[in-house]
């Protein structure tokens, strides 16, 4: 439509230097909208690369992002993925005034790659990740956990329990349930047993082109990144070496052998479980209410798989604010 030319009779007639003026303001304003919603998108999904520093824990350096102000909230990632799988939450925790701390834990991402499958037990990541407290001079945190990071979560509220002021657990109940010795949960974890022969199960996942990974991940999460980390030499045994050090098959105790103590956490808890994880029943989430002597609270998200965090970001975002705040 030509707005210069065009006008009914008896209507105002704007001369040919105010319509021009009127365009061009209208010209500013939409540019100014379309940067406004450019940056918003860019804030949501930016990798807050220039947030990633180096620290040093135990000899070792780790990349870990570290941005906003106010009380920390850790977040610890899990297979295959690096701190950059919460690129999706960084952002809103940062503006409602938190100090988010995500690392790469040993193995993955960026981290150090150790020689040994010992050097990746669990005690071993622990000591990591209080090491990088103490780094840091961070006393207590609010942690949050995803698939192998929050069964290191879990571990750091029951050992450290001063050094966690809650916990919100996404997918991976607590890790010493008995849920967890259910067919359902073992036919599920099939994947655990196969990644323990070495040089093996490397070269099958390498094979066609990664259909097994592919396959094994349904396509979802941050696959296609993951794959083009383990081009990277070492990369993909430093991932594996977490199942080789942590779910090793072991000889089941005599009959009769008492049960040893079990670990209870005194925090504040959320549980979350995704509607369509392939790899985690909702069970052994819900079940870990008994592992909890603290306030226990459990959600579920639906139509969402296993990396729910990317699936559904806003429901997990508001999920994690509204639990850090109350």
């Amino acid at each position: 439509m030509n707005m210069i030319a065009t006008s009914r009779p008896g209507s105002c007639r704007w001369p040919p230097h105010a319509w021009l003026a009127r365009l061009a303001s209208l010209v500013f304003v939409f540019a100014l909208m379309g940067a406004t919603a450019h940056a918003g998108t860019l804030d949501a999904e930016q990798s807050d690369d220039i947030a990633v520093k180096t620290v040093r824990v135990h000899g070792l350096d780790f990349p870990v992002l570290d941005v906003g102000e106010g009380p920390v909230v850790l977040l610890l990632h899990g297979f295959p993925d690096s701190h950059e799988v919460w690129r999706r939450q960084v952002g809103p925790l940062v503006r409602a005034g938190y100090r988010v701390v995500a690392p790469d834990l040993r193995g993955f991402g960026d981290a150090p790659m150790l020689p040994a499958v010992a050097d990746y037990s669990l005690f071993k990541v622990l000591g990591d990740v209080v090491g990088l407290l103490d780094v840091l001079d961070i006393k207590q945190a609010r942690v949050v956990g995803h698939d192998w990071g929050a069964v290191v979560s879990w571990y750091l509220a029951a050992y450290y329990p001063a050094r966690v002021e809650r916990l919100m657990v996404l997918s991976v109940g607590a890790p010493w349930n008995p849920e967890f010795n259910s067919i359902e949960q073992r036919e599920k974890s099939w994947y655990s047993l196969f990644f323990q022969f070495e040089g093996v199960a490397e070269a099958q996942l390498r094979k066609n082109d990664w259909a097994l990974l592919r396959g094994l991940s349904r396509n979802e999460g941050d696959i296609e990144a993951a794959i083009e980390h383990f081009a990277r030499p070492g990369t993909l045994t430093a991932a594996l070496n977490w199942y080789r050090a942590n779910s090793r098959p072991v000889m089941p105790a005599p009959d009769g052998t008492p049960a040893p103590p079990a670990l209870k956490v005194n925090c504040k808890v959320l549980g979350v479980w995704s509607e369509r994880d392939h790899f985690l029943t909702e069970a052994q989430m819900q079940a870990s209410a008994g592992d909890v002597s603290g306030k226990w609270r459990y959600e579920r998200v639906e139509e969402a798989g296993h990396w729910m965090m990317l699936e559904r970001p806003r429901q997990v975002t508001e999920l994690m604010l509204d639990f850090l705040r109350h």
